[in-house]
C-alpha cells in the first residue's frame, strides 16, 4: 500500500488537528505528514483531496455480526466487510449469538475468526450467563482474553439484585457494564412505539416509559455501589436524555449511544406496516428525535453506534408483529449521519468525528489513533459534500435489511486504511 492524499482536510482530535495537510501512507505506517508536499516515491498513488475529510478510523461499538449460530444473517467475514465499506476500521460484536459469548472458548472462536481483516473486531461478554438475568458472568475471566465491555444486549436484566451484584463485581477491576435498558413487563409482545401511531394502526405500544425506568433504576444502583461506570445502549426517547443530562450533572460515569435510525425516522414511517421499520427500541416520535440531537449536541450523547442487526429476508417478510426487531446500518451510518447532523448545522466536522471515532475508543479504552509520522494508519477518508443514492444491492452485508434503500443523501465514505491494508468503499 502506498497512497499520497495531497490537500486533504485533516481533523484529529488527539491531535488537536483541524486544517488542510498531505498525508503519505507507505506500508500501513503514516510516511508524512505536513503542508509542505513529500518526497514521495514514483510508484506512489496520489489522490487529489479538495473535497475529502481525513480523520481516525470511525469505530462503531453496537453490531450483531451473528457467528456463531446464525450465520445465515450475517458472519464474521461479511460484518467486517460490511463495516470497511461503510467506512468503519473498528468493530464491538454484542454477545447475543449462540452460543452465546459467556465462556474465553467462544471469545477466542470470534477471535481466531477475526484475524487479517482490515476492521479490528473487538469482542463483548455477556453481563449474566447465558444472557438469562440470573448468574453474572465470569467477568474477570473473559476480560483477560480481550473482552471490552459485558452487556445481554437484546435483553435487559431485569432482576435489581443482580444488576448490583454486577457493578460491584465489575467496579473492583474498573469494567465496563452496559444495558439494554427495557422493563420487559411493560413492553411483552410490542410492535411500535406506545403513542398516536400504534393506536391507529393497532399495534402493541412500547411505552418510552420502559426504557426510562431502567436508565433511572441502573443510574442510582451504579451510584449507590460507588459511582461505577456504566454505557446506556441505543436511547431514543427524550426522558433518556434528561435523565442521563442530569446524572452527568452529578458527575456519575456514565455515557451512552444513539444509533442514525432513532435520530432520522419517527414512528409516522410505521403505516404502511413495512418490517424494515422494525427494531428495538422503536421509532419514536419527532420530540423524541429534537431531544436525540440536541443531547449530540451538547456531550449528553457520546457516541453514534448503528446497532448493525442483519436477519434474514424471509424472517423480515412476514406480518408485522410477527417480524423480528432490528435492521443493518453500517453501510448508511456514515451517509446518514453527515447528511442529518453535519449538513444540517447541528453538529460541526469535528464532533462528528468524536462521536464516531474518538469517544468510541476512550469508552472501551482503546489506542489512541495519533497522525504523526511512523504511526500506524487508521484513517476513515470520507466526502461531506458527495451527493449519492442509497442502494442496498452495493452492500457487502449478506443481509439488506435496510429501512434507507433509495434514499438520497449528502456525505460518504470514500477509503479506510487499517492493518496495512485499503478498501475503498463501494456504495
Amino acid at each position: 500500500m502506498n497512497i499520497y492524499f495531497r490537500g486533504i482536510l485533516v481533523i484529529n482530535p488527539y491531535n488537536n488537528l483541524n486544517e488542510k495537510l498531505n498525508i503519505w501512507v507507505k506500508d500501513g505506517l503514516i510516511a508524512y505528514i505536513g503542508k509542505e508536499e513529500a518526497s514521495i516515491e514514483q510508484e506512489t498513488e496520489t489522490v487529489l483531496s479538495d473535497d475529502l475529510v481525513c480523520s481516525p478510523g470511525f469505530f462503531d461499538m453496537h453490531v450483531h455480526f451473528r457467528e456463531p449460530g446464525y450465520e445465515y444473517k450475517e458472519d464474521i467475514e461479511s460484518g467486517a466487510n460490511s463495516a470497511a465499506n461503510g467506512g468503519f476500521t473498528g468493530v464491538l460484536c454484542m454477545p447475543n449469538t449462540n452460543p452465546p459469548i459467556d465462556n474465553p472458548q467462544v471469545v477466542e472462536f470470534i477471535r481466531n475468526k477475526a484475524k487479517n481483516h482490515l476492521v479490528d473486531i473487538e469482542v463483548s461478554g455477556t453481563l449474566t450467563q447465558g444472557r438469562h438475568g440470573k448468574a453474572i458472568s465470569p467477568m474477570f475471566e473473559l476480560n483477560e482474553y480481550g473482552v471490552r465491555m459485558f452487556t445481554d444486549d437484546g435483553d435487559c436484566v431485569m432482576s435489581s439484585d443482580v444488576m448490583r451484584r454486577a457493578f460491584e463485581y465489575a467496579g473492583t477491576k474498573d469494567l465496563l457494564i452496559s444495558q439494554h435498558c427495557e422493563d420487559h413487563s411493560l413492553t411483552e409482545n410490542f410492535s411500535a412505539n406506545e403513542g398516536v401511531i400504534s393506536g391507529k394502526l393497532g399495534l402493541k405500544g412500547y411505552p418510552h416509559i420502559a426504557e426510562e425506568i431502567i436508565i433511572d433504576r441502573d443510574i442510582k444502583l451504579a451510584d449507590y455501589c460507588g459511582n461505577m461506570k456504566y454505557h446506556v445502549s441505543h436511547i431514543s426517547t427524550k426522558g433518556a436524555v434528561n435523565i442521563i443530562k442530569e446524572a452527568k450533572k452529578r458527575g456519575q460515569k456514565i455515557t451512552c449511544e444513539v444509533t442514525p435510525h432513532h435520530f432520522v425516522l419517527s414512528d409516522e414511517v410505521l403505516t404502511n406496516y413495512d418490517t424494515r421499520h422494525k427494531m428495538n427500541p422503536p421509532l419514536r416520535t419527532q420530540d423524541d428525535i429534537d431531544a436525540l440531537i440536541e443531547g449530540l449536541v451538547d456531550g449528553t450523547i457520546d457516541c453514534i453506534a448503528t446497532d448493525h442487526a442483519p436477519h434474514s429476508l424471509h424472517e423480515k417478510h412476514v406480518e408485522f408483529d410477527k417480524a423480528p426487531n432490528g435492521i443493518i446500518g453500517l453501510e448508511t451510518a456514515v451517509g446518514l449521519s453527515l447528511n442529518y447532523l453535519v449538513k444540517s448545522g447541528n453538529l460541526t466536522l469535528e464532533l462528528l468525528v468524536e462521536k464516531m471515532s474518538v469517544n468510541p475508543r476512550k469508552i472501551l479504552k482503546l489506542k489512541e489513533i495519533n497522525f504523526k509520522v511512523g504511526e500506524i494508519a487508521n484513517i476513515t477518508i470520507f466526502n461531506p459534500y458527495a451527493k449519492w443514492t442509497v442502494d442496498k444491492s452495493e452492500f457487502k452485508s449478506k443481509s439488506k435489511n435496510t429501512p434507507f434503500h433509495n434514499f438520497e443523501l449528502t456525505g460518504k465514505p470514500v477509503y479506510v486504511i487499517n492493518n496495512n491494508k485499503i478498501h475503498k468503499c463501494q456504495l
